[in-house]
């Protein structure tokens, strides 16, 4: 009986452990409240989630499901985290991220979609608009993990595609010195696609 109650005290641990970060392994930064990303009529509450290209081809909305969001501005971005360096051989060389979207000016929208999650909404397309998954088919298939971060922004925060930089190959660090973010990500999430 005891070493039952101790594996399951040890798996409850475990199960806390991988619910505490909505970013991948090994991300910086880690954010710990999650990001819902609805997709058709799927909300992805679970990070690692794996989706197709087709379902992944429009822009996903995003909310909250546990408390609506006050603040008065977010930036959103979406970053693969496992380009290729080799186009030509895939699973030859290391990895590089890529920039998917960068998309300011959401704000908490009021509303509740029938799924409970407190919606959020923007009129903006950039500074980088949205570019669905589209991983390469490699030996052996290899997930590719699109992170989403949403970082609470001053209202009058006008990010330019000068400030941006490079896409491919995109310095998230470097992103949030040249435009002064003093404050992590409030809320991420990722989802996987395997080309």
């Amino acid at each position: 009986m005891l070493t039952i109650t101790l594996t399951s005290g040890l798996l409850l641990a475990a199960a806390a452990g991988l619910v505490a970060a909505q970013t991948p392994p090994g991300f910086t930064p880690e954010v710990k409240d999650r990001l819902d990303l609805i997709v058709g009529s799927k909300v992805i509450t679970v990070p690692g989630t794996s989706l197709t290209k087709a379902e992944t081809a429009k822009q996903p909305g995003l909310g909250t499901s546990d408390v609506a969001l006050t603040g008065a501005s977010y930036l959103w971005m979406m970053i693969d985290q496992d380009v290729p360096a080799n186009f030509q051989n895939p699973s030859a060389g290391g990895r590089k991220t890529n920039l998917h979207a960068m998309i300011q000016g959401f704000k908490p929208s009021g509303q509740t979609d029938a799924n409970g999650v407190h919606t959020l909404t923007s009129t903006a397309t950039g500074p980088i608009p949205y570019t669905g998954p589209a991983p390469p088919a490699e030996k052996p298939p290899y997930a590719h993990r699109y992170v989403s971060l949403l970082y609470e922004v001053p209202a009058t925060l006008s990010v330019t595609k000068q400030q941006v930089g490079q896409t491919f190959g995109f310095d998230l660090a470097a992103f949030v010195k040249t435009v002064g973010l003093t404050t992590p990500p409030v809320r991420a999430n990722y989802w996987n696609v395997t080309g």
